[in-house]
């Protein structure tokens, strides 16, 4: 199979392969590339991007960035940028932004605008305007910010103009998406001239390795922030975004779950390439997951590899901290000796689609047993699991979780797994489904 994202049809029937093997080179993360793009476009100085994923969801944040007037060139059509900061500023005053459906462009994108002010229109698909947006502008607005809805309340679209931010303490909720924190944090540096700023999260922080990620790459682009546990953070006047001039893009971690789940569910060795022991992505301790469920994992400083240990173990275990790769850990749960049980994964019901009632929806085509609650779901493996056509609900995760069905060994020999729309993998990985083909031995 040699598949671009352009060449993808109404739907890919996976055969059921004999195993997996082979070596994996992951395409830059997601929630990295967007970040530091728009670091780049707000600092000041010349940064080169190395390995910026090819995505959907950078085209967006690229696309907007070149909106708001911020200079930036693709080097000889790879994935290397050269980013021109707008120093704090951006250019265009008034624009019209298109954000599709991607979460880690739109949200901190808003909050810089509402800083910085102008005349701005944000909208997306339709699924965008159905994932809230909230808490983060009531936090933005009782600063001083502007920031209308234009549609339904707490939801994009939004109409940002400008505003008269005087607060030095914002406060946001912690508990739907850690995004929205991430927002201020990455714009606080643009209100910060007059005195220090310090931002209360409200309640339980969910996916606190993603905020890990913004911590850390503020710091490469010159910012320091203090953290007092996940309650408050502190970021202290006259600090600005300066370029590093040169920053790589690591391999997206929660991509290398399908391929270390590969492994670990049908023989492997399977290694990824881009993320290994020195990663600051929260999802490579899905390999730890993996671990527990008997998976032998090894690791390298810029690797890892997952390989078969006999069946997999059932495990019940809290996700919070990594719930795009746990749903993948409920596709392991598929090959497991019992009821695999995964907890405190509400933040599922506001991604790209409602993931909770989706994977649940899906798992039972293929003979699950599934018990769905609030902010939890339980997997038990049928004896046998059923040839199925899989929806994917224009979500790129629920597509490339359930083409590892098709290396079920309990998959009777010639069933097929049928992924529906496979083109929506192009919002993170657009060559993916000719990747997993590279893995699979028949």
């Amino acid at each position: 199979m040699n598949l671009s994202s352009s060449k993808y049809p109404a739907f890919i029937d996976l055969a059921v392969a004999k195993g997996a093997a082979g070596v994996v080179r992951l395409p830059g993360s997601k929630s990295i590339s967007n970040r530091t793009l728009l670091l780049a476009a707000l600092a000041s100085g010349v940064t080169e991007i190395k390995d910026l994923l090819a995505s959907d969801d950078t085209d967006v944040m690229l696309n907007a960035l070149r909106a708001l007037g911020v200079n930036w060139t693709q080097v000889d059509k790879g994935q290397d940028f050269i980013v021109h900061g707008a120093a704090g500023i951006f250019p265009n005053r008034k624009a019209d932004l298109f954000m599709g459906n991607a979460g880690t462009a739109i949200r901190p994108l808003v909050a810089a605008l509402a800083v910085l002010g102008g005349d701005y229109n944000v909208h997306g698909v339709p699924r965008m305007h159905e994932r809230p947006i909230g808490d983060l502008v009531d936090a933005l607005n009782l600063a001083g910010a502007k920031i209308d809805y234009t549609g339904n309340k707490g939801f994009p679209p939004l109409h940002i103009l400008q505003g008269a931010l005087n607060a030095k303490k914002l406060q946001v909720k912690g508990n739907v998406s850690s995004q929205f924190l991430t927002a201020l944090l990455m714009a606080a540096p643009l209100m910060n001239r007059t005195g220090d700023v310090h931002i209360e999260v409200i309640g339980e922080l969910i996916s606190k390795p993603y905020i890990e990620i913004t911590l850390n790459l503020m710091q490469r682009f010159g910012v320091q922030v203090e953290r007092d546990e996940w309650q408050r953070f502190t970021i202290r006047a006259g600090q600005a975004y300066v370029s590093p001039k040169q920053i790589h893009v690591e391999g997206d971690a929660s991509s290398a779950s399908y391929f270390l789940a590969a492994g670990a569910i049908a023989g492997g060795p399977v290694r990824v390439e881009g993320v290994g022991s020195q990663s600051i992505q929260g999802d490579v301790r899905f390999a730890d997951a993996l671990e527990k469920m008997g998976a032998t994992i090894t690791r390298g400083d810029n690797w890892l590899e997952a390989s078969s240990n006999g069946p997999l173990h059932a495990i019940d275990m809290d996700f919070n901290h990594i719930p795009d790769a746990a749903m993948t850990i409920a596709m392991a749960a598929l090959h497991a000796n019992g009821t695999t049980v995964l907890r405190n994964i509400a933040s599922w019901r506001v991604k790209e689609t409602d993931r909770l009632s989706a994977m649940a929806t899906e798992l039972r085509k293929l003979g699950a047993i599934i018990e769905e609650g609030a902010d939890y779901m339980s997997v038990t493996p049928p004896t046998q699991l059923s040839a199925a056509s899989i929806a994917t609900y224009d979500d790129h995760r629920m597509a490339m979780c359930f083409s590892l069905a098709s290396l079920s060994s309990p998959l009777r020999q010639g069933a097929l797994v049928r992924i529906e729309d496979p083109h929506c993998v192009a919002k993170t990985f657009p060559d993916y489904f000719g990747v997993f083909a590279g893995i699979q031995r028949f």
